[in-house]
Protein backbone atom coordinates (compact mmCIF):
# COMPACT_ATOMS: atom_id res chain seq x y z
CA UNK A 1 0.00 0.00 0.00
CA UNK A 2 1.24 3.70 -0.85
CA UNK A 3 0.85 6.42 0.70
CA UNK A 4 1.44 9.98 -0.50
CA UNK A 5 0.39 13.37 1.10
CA UNK A 6 2.10 15.69 -1.12
CA UNK A 7 0.55 15.85 -4.98
CA UNK A 8 -0.93 18.99 -7.08
CA UNK A 9 -3.56 19.54 -9.25
CA UNK A 10 -5.08 22.00 -11.93
CA UNK A 11 -6.46 23.99 -8.78
CA UNK A 12 -2.96 25.13 -8.61
CA UNK A 13 -0.34 24.00 -11.61
CA UNK A 14 -1.07 20.34 -11.44
CA UNK A 15 -2.10 18.96 -14.90
CA UNK A 16 -4.64 16.81 -13.59
CA UNK A 17 -7.99 17.73 -12.23
CA UNK A 18 -8.29 16.71 -8.65
CA UNK A 19 -10.94 13.58 -9.52
CA UNK A 20 -9.02 12.49 -12.12
CA UNK A 21 -5.83 12.65 -9.19
CA UNK A 22 -7.20 10.72 -7.13
CA UNK A 23 -8.46 7.75 -9.45
CA UNK A 24 -5.67 7.24 -11.04
CA UNK A 25 -3.74 7.27 -7.09
CA UNK A 26 -6.03 4.69 -6.64
CA UNK A 27 -5.71 2.66 -9.98
CA UNK A 28 -1.37 2.77 -8.93
CA UNK A 29 -2.28 1.05 -5.75
CA UNK A 30 -2.50 4.30 -3.17
CA UNK A 31 -4.00 3.74 0.12
CA UNK A 32 -4.39 7.30 0.85
CA UNK A 33 -3.61 10.51 -1.50
CA UNK A 34 -3.47 14.08 -0.15
CA UNK A 35 -4.20 16.67 -2.91
CA UNK A 36 -2.32 19.59 -1.48
CA UNK A 37 -2.51 22.42 -4.10
CA UNK A 38 -0.36 25.56 -3.48
CA UNK A 39 -2.46 28.66 -2.12
CA UNK A 40 -2.03 31.24 0.47
CA UNK A 41 -4.70 32.82 2.72
CA UNK A 42 -7.05 33.56 -0.07
CA UNK A 43 -7.35 30.18 -1.60
CA UNK A 44 -8.66 28.29 1.19
CA UNK A 45 -12.27 28.63 1.16
CA UNK A 46 -12.00 27.35 -2.51
CA UNK A 47 -9.60 24.70 -2.17
CA UNK A 48 -12.08 23.41 1.10
CA UNK A 49 -14.99 23.64 -1.23
CA UNK A 50 -13.45 22.07 -4.42
CA UNK A 51 -11.08 19.72 -3.00
CA UNK A 52 -13.54 18.71 0.07
CA UNK A 53 -16.66 17.55 -2.52
CA UNK A 54 -13.99 15.33 -4.36
CA UNK A 55 -12.38 13.77 -2.11
CA UNK A 56 -15.57 12.66 -0.36
CA UNK A 57 -16.86 11.41 -3.12
CA UNK A 58 -13.88 9.45 -4.06
CA UNK A 59 -13.65 7.86 -0.58
CA UNK A 60 -16.99 7.17 -0.52
CA UNK A 61 -17.14 5.24 -3.69
CA UNK A 62 -13.37 3.82 -4.26
CA UNK A 63 -11.00 1.88 -2.20
CA UNK A 64 -8.92 5.36 -0.99
CA UNK A 65 -8.25 7.66 1.86
CA UNK A 66 -8.71 11.54 -0.63
CA UNK A 67 -7.63 13.86 1.28
CA UNK A 68 -8.18 17.64 0.86
CA UNK A 69 -5.22 19.87 1.83
CA UNK A 70 -3.06 22.91 0.78
CA UNK A 71 0.61 23.02 0.51
CA UNK A 72 0.82 26.50 2.38
CA UNK A 73 3.44 28.23 -0.83
CA UNK A 74 5.61 31.36 -0.58
CA UNK A 75 3.52 32.31 2.92
CA UNK A 76 5.59 34.80 4.76
CA UNK A 77 6.99 33.28 7.27
CA UNK A 78 5.40 35.28 10.05
CA UNK A 79 1.58 34.60 8.33
CA UNK A 80 2.40 30.53 8.33
CA UNK A 81 0.99 29.54 11.78
CA UNK A 82 -2.56 31.46 10.75
CA UNK A 83 -2.48 29.83 7.30
CA UNK A 84 -2.04 26.83 8.98
CA UNK A 85 -5.04 27.55 11.45
CA UNK A 86 -7.09 29.21 8.84
CA UNK A 87 -6.88 25.84 6.27
CA UNK A 88 -7.74 23.26 9.46
CA UNK A 89 -11.12 25.93 10.61
CA UNK A 90 -11.66 26.42 6.74
CA UNK A 91 -12.08 22.71 6.25
CA UNK A 92 -8.85 20.94 4.97
CA UNK A 93 -7.71 18.43 6.20
CA UNK A 94 -4.17 18.55 5.93
CA UNK A 95 -1.78 21.02 5.61
CA UNK A 96 1.84 21.00 3.94
CA UNK A 97 3.94 23.75 3.99
CA UNK A 98 6.99 24.52 1.11
CA UNK A 99 10.02 24.40 2.99
CA UNK A 100 13.09 25.94 2.46
CA UNK A 101 14.26 23.95 -0.47
CA UNK A 102 17.60 24.97 -2.29
CA UNK A 103 16.13 25.11 -5.73
CA UNK A 104 13.75 28.19 -4.77
CA UNK A 105 13.74 32.01 -3.30
CA UNK A 106 11.35 30.29 0.40
CA UNK A 107 11.78 33.01 2.95
CA UNK A 108 13.76 32.41 5.57
CA UNK A 109 12.29 31.60 8.91
CA UNK A 110 9.80 29.59 6.99
CA UNK A 111 11.00 26.01 8.24
CA UNK A 112 11.52 27.53 11.84
CA UNK A 113 7.53 28.95 11.71
CA UNK A 114 5.93 25.73 10.59
CA UNK A 115 7.73 22.89 12.80
CA UNK A 116 6.40 25.59 15.48
CA UNK A 117 2.99 25.28 14.63
CA UNK A 118 0.46 22.72 15.87
CA UNK A 119 -2.02 23.15 12.91
CA UNK A 120 0.90 21.69 10.24
CA UNK A 121 1.65 18.67 9.34
CA UNK A 122 4.61 18.25 6.95
CA UNK A 123 7.15 19.87 6.33
CA UNK A 124 7.81 19.44 2.60
CA UNK A 125 11.51 19.22 1.10
CA UNK A 126 12.97 21.16 3.80
CA UNK A 127 16.11 21.63 2.33
CA UNK A 128 19.37 22.13 4.84
CA UNK A 129 16.65 21.98 7.67
CA UNK A 130 18.72 22.51 10.93
CA UNK A 131 19.03 20.48 13.74
CA UNK A 132 16.93 22.70 16.23
CA UNK A 133 14.50 22.67 13.57
CA UNK A 134 14.46 19.17 13.43
CA UNK A 135 13.70 19.04 16.90
CA UNK A 136 10.71 21.20 16.85
CA UNK A 137 9.72 19.10 14.51
CA UNK A 138 9.56 16.19 16.28
CA UNK A 139 7.68 17.73 19.38
CA UNK A 140 5.38 19.25 17.71
CA UNK A 141 4.18 15.90 15.55
CA UNK A 142 5.51 17.51 12.05
CA UNK A 143 6.48 14.77 10.18
CA UNK A 144 9.90 15.94 7.88
CA UNK A 145 9.75 14.80 4.39
CA UNK A 146 12.08 13.14 1.93
CA UNK A 147 10.81 14.33 -1.42
CA UNK A 148 10.70 12.19 -4.92
CA UNK A 149 10.79 15.62 -6.85
CA UNK A 150 14.73 15.84 -8.40
CA UNK A 151 15.17 19.16 -7.72
CA UNK A 152 13.79 19.31 -4.23
CA UNK A 153 15.52 15.50 -2.78
CA UNK A 154 18.86 16.73 -3.56
CA UNK A 155 18.93 17.58 0.11
CA UNK A 156 17.07 14.23 1.43
CA UNK A 157 20.03 12.75 2.69
CA UNK A 158 20.96 16.11 5.30
CA UNK A 159 16.92 15.95 6.38
CA UNK A 160 17.45 12.69 7.19
CA UNK A 161 20.25 12.52 8.78
CA UNK A 162 18.49 15.70 10.84
CA UNK A 163 16.06 13.64 11.38
CA UNK A 164 17.87 10.80 12.71
CA UNK A 165 19.80 13.02 15.00
CA UNK A 166 16.42 15.02 16.27
CA UNK A 167 14.32 11.89 16.73
CA UNK A 168 11.85 13.83 14.04
CA UNK A 169 9.50 11.24 11.75
CA UNK A 170 9.99 11.09 7.95
CA UNK A 171 8.05 10.52 5.18
CA UNK A 172 8.19 9.82 1.39
CA UNK A 173 6.06 12.19 -0.89
CA UNK A 174 5.76 12.81 -4.64
CA UNK A 175 4.94 16.17 -5.13
CA UNK A 176 3.60 15.10 -8.21
CA UNK A 177 1.83 17.87 -11.06
CA UNK A 178 1.06 15.20 -13.27
CA UNK A 179 1.93 11.61 -13.11
CA UNK A 180 4.88 10.54 -11.58
CA UNK A 181 2.66 8.68 -9.15
CA UNK A 182 4.97 6.75 -6.64
CA UNK A 183 5.40 3.16 -6.66
CA UNK A 184 6.79 0.99 -3.38
CA UNK A 185 10.02 0.16 -4.96
CA UNK A 186 10.45 4.12 -5.86
CA UNK A 187 9.79 5.26 -2.27
CA UNK A 188 11.97 2.45 -1.21
CA UNK A 189 15.07 3.78 -2.95
CA UNK A 190 14.23 7.18 -1.68
CA UNK A 191 14.32 5.75 1.57
CA UNK A 192 17.92 4.06 0.94
CA UNK A 193 19.13 7.23 -1.31
CA UNK A 194 19.18 9.24 1.34
CA UNK A 195 21.44 7.24 3.39
CA UNK A 196 19.44 5.24 5.80
CA UNK A 197 18.96 1.28 5.66
CA UNK A 198 16.71 -1.20 4.89
CA UNK A 199 14.99 -1.83 8.42
CA UNK A 200 13.97 2.29 8.30
CA UNK A 201 11.82 1.06 4.84
CA UNK A 202 8.93 -0.05 7.06
CA UNK A 203 8.77 2.65 9.69
CA UNK A 204 8.96 5.65 7.10
CA UNK A 205 6.86 4.05 4.17
CA UNK A 206 4.24 2.41 6.46
CA UNK A 207 4.14 3.34 10.26
CA UNK A 208 4.64 7.53 9.79
CA UNK A 209 1.80 7.52 7.17
CA UNK A 210 -0.62 5.22 8.80
CA UNK A 211 -0.27 7.14 11.91
CA UNK A 212 -0.30 10.71 9.99
CA UNK A 213 -3.47 9.73 8.77
CA UNK A 214 -5.16 8.03 11.79
CA UNK A 215 -4.42 11.83 13.41
CA UNK A 216 -6.02 13.78 10.62
CA UNK A 217 -9.21 11.23 10.50
CA UNK A 218 -9.06 11.94 14.88
CA UNK A 219 -8.91 15.32 13.90
CA UNK A 220 -12.15 15.64 11.46
CA UNK A 221 -14.39 13.23 13.44
CA UNK A 222 -13.63 15.96 16.10
CA UNK A 223 -14.84 18.62 13.51
CA UNK A 224 -17.87 17.26 12.92
CA UNK A 225 -19.22 16.34 16.28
Amino acid sequence: MIYDFHTHSTLSDGELSPIELIRRAAVAGYRAVGVTDHGGLGALRRFAQELGDDCAVARDRWDIAALPGVELTHLPAAAIAEGARAAKEAGLWLVVVHGETISEPVEKGTNLAAVSCPDVDILAHPGLVTREEAELAARNGVLLELSAKPSHGATNGHVARMARLAGARLIVDSDNHSLEFLTEERARRIVLGAGLEEEDVEEILRLNPQLLLERLLAERAQHSI
